[in-house]
């Protein structure tokens, strides 16, 4: 059902602004906004910040999607903040968030409706936190938002936007090719989706509650087409399991990476797959043939009661030995990245040291240690939610904290405190100079792309006192208490 048509009578310009002059057309502002807790992210911070800033791809999707008679802007304030004021007034502003994003998402909502603009909210917040988001929004997509984008464009057009528009499962047949021609200038990576979904439906993960178990695909043509259409040499391929979990899957990926390897176009790519990716030679020759650099393989944890905390047995099947698994997709020349969960409620005190030695001992090029962290639309989630255990709980307000590396949970063997320094004991050990001096070695020996392995190592190290002070500012921003099975006991 429709609201009312309104038609606001809008300002020609932002305040100082005056004299600006409106273009022919419809303007529209596509903007990811920031996170300004996540000093790591700001690629003002430090040299090292741009190789971990990705492209906001959903909005570049969207640009695709929009008629030519739109002058569309797409403005990432994690590589700079704008100052709106200055900038020519939008007909329309389209907001994408993650949850930790959602904040700062609310704040240039309003800064804009405030001046009469209709602003449109989507991504995964939006869709998991749907009443919540539509306080701050004229309208809200949920889901995917392929099907709906050229609705909600005419419904604004004719002064009717809707409240809510239901995206679902976009047809893959029907992604267009993202606008990586108006992407800001300044990342180090390009990027690109090819697939969509993830059966393995993990306790901590959002991607089912968004896109769902079913393993999706783009046709191999159009993925060719969009990665010869990326300025950067350098790409993400952001897919949540480039390579999926059956035999069909890996068989697409087959012919996409010798689509890749025909077209000859001269890219390095680094990509998210399962440990199964190492179980399949011609599979592996393939993907370095296409241009493949790196794998992120989500090892977890290292116990096996942690995997099952999580839902991630996938990782047990076959009686796996991680470690050999590891040197097998090395022996390809490709890096390997594994991230680990600390937090879990089967981590004892020491787990940090634990984590850091089991990386080593699987012999990962990287270690991405994050907390656990409860997001809405999880199971995790309903089950931190059910037991009193969403440590920072006070929504809207404490989902800037949400960024997966602050502890904003109440962990069962860990006050804030402990787990804070957990983590930065695991970065320490890992990387340590002399550890990542170590690693460059045998990658620059075994040639798999040492420079890039290095800059990551790099840049990970630098990041470990800005860490520390912003675990240092969180914590004295809340109540610190001890751990929750300790508050139970007594």
């Amino acid at each position: 059902m429709k609201v009312p048509c309104v038609s606001p009578v809008l300002p020609e310009t932002y305040p100082g602004h005056a004299h600006a002059q409106r273009t022919t057309g419809k303007r529209l502002y596509l903007i990811n906004p920031c996170n300004a807790l996540v000093s790591i992210v700001s690629t003002e911070g430090s040299r090292w910040n741009r190789y971990r800033v990705w492209k906001p791809l959903g909005l570049m999707v969207l640009a695709g999607l929009t008629p030519s008679e739109w002058e569309v802007t797409i403005i990432d304030e994690n590589l700079r903040l704008p100052d709106y004021a200055t900038l020519p007034r939008p007909d329309l502003v389209g907001i994408t968030a993650f949850t930790s994003q959602a904040n700062r998402a609310y704040e240039v909502a309003t800064l804009f409706r405030r001046l009469g603009v209709p602003v449109v909210m989507g991504g995964i917040h939006a869709t998991v936190c749907a009443n919540e988001a539509m306080g701050a929004a004229d309208a809200i997509v949920t889901g995917e938002a392929e099907k709906v984008w050229a609705q909600v464009l005419a419904d604004v057009e004719q002064g009717c936007l809707q409240r809510r528009y239901d995206g679902g499962q976009a047809d893959m047949n029907e992604v267009p090719i993202a606008r990586h021609d108006l992407a800001p200038e300044g990342y180090a990576f390009g990027s690109i989706q090819t697939t969509r979904g993830c059966p393995l439906n993990c306790s901590f993960c959002s991607v089912t509650a968004v896109n769902g178990v079913q393993y999706r695909q783009r046709p191999i043509a159009d993925v060719v087409e969009e990665f010869r259409a990326i300025p950067e040499r350098r790409i993400l391929v952001v897919d949540d399991n480039l390579i999926g979990t059956r035999r069909e899957h890996t068989q697409r990926a087959r012919e996409l990476f010798r689509a890749l390897a025909d077209a000859d176009l001269g890219k390095q790519w680094i990509c998210q797959v399962t440990i199964n990716f190492s179980d399949d030679d011609e599979l592996m020759e393939l993907a370095v043939k296409a241009g493949c650099k790196g794998v992120f393989v989500g090892f977890e944890s290292s116990a096996p009661e942690g995997l099952a905390e999580v839902g991630k047995r996938f990782n047990l099947l076959h009686d796996r030995d991680l470690r050999a698994s590891v040197r097998r997709i090395q022996r390809h020349r490709i890096m390997v990245v594994g991230s680990f969960i600390i937090g879990l409620d089967v981590d004892q005190p020491g787990v940090g040291i634990r984590v850091a030695k089991m990386a080593t001992k699987y012999g990962v090029d990287h270690l991405n240690a994050l907390f656990l962290t409860p997001l809405p639309g999880t199971r995790l989630w309903d089950q931190l939610e059910r037991d009193d255990r969403l440590g920072s709980n006070e929504f809207p307000a404490d989902w800037k904290y949400y960024t997966l590396t602050l502890p904003v949970a109440e962990y069962l063997n860990f006050s804030r405190d402990e787990i804070s320094e957990e983590m930065l004991a695991c970065n320490r050990r890992f990387y340590s100079l002399s550890r990542i001096l170590h690693r460059l070695w045998h990658s620059t020996f075994h040639r798999r792309a040492p420079i890039m392995g290095l800059v990551a190592a790099l840049s990970c190290r630098g990041a470990i006192p800005q860490e520390s002070r912003a675990y240092a500012s969180f914590i004295r921003s809340h109540k610190r208490q001890p751990p929750a099975q300790a508050r139970v006991a007594s």
